[in-house]
């Protein structure tokens, strides 16, 4: 059974910076495709960014050029590094990841950025 382990929300005032993990365990397989998703208030659930087994990366047009997503295949881990935060970021935010043939959800991580 896959299990995905995110950590790395929290507080932070608009400007500043957080790096969340998403671990994968469980499984002998890596991570093919690894996506951060967040969920406002009120809001559907949006995807942010997907990185590929090859690297490739995809963004929401509202975080390009703020947001990075990377993968660490040693580690089975991917990240979402957010930089420029804005209130309107503000969400819980999930990971999902495809491994082997499996699509799995974290449990989801706040990420609240004040004004």
């Amino acid at each position: 059974q896959v299990q995905l382990v995110e950590s790395g929300g929290g507080l932070v005032q608009a400007g500043g910076s957080l790096r969340l993990s998403c671990a994968a365990s469980g499984s002998r397989f890596s991570i093919g495709v690894g996506r951060w998703y967040r969920q406002a208030p009120g809001k559907q659930r949006e995807l942010v960014a997907a990185i590929i087994s090859g690297g490739q990366t995809n963004y929401a047009d509202s975080v390009k050029g703020r947001f990075t997503i990377s993968r660490d295949n040693a580690k089975n881990t991917v990240y979402l590094q957010m930089n420029s935060l804005k209130p309107e970021d503000t969400a819980v935010y999930y990971c999902n990841a495809l491994v082997g043939l499996i699509s799995s959800w974290g449990q989801g991580t706040q990420v609240t950025v004040s004004s």
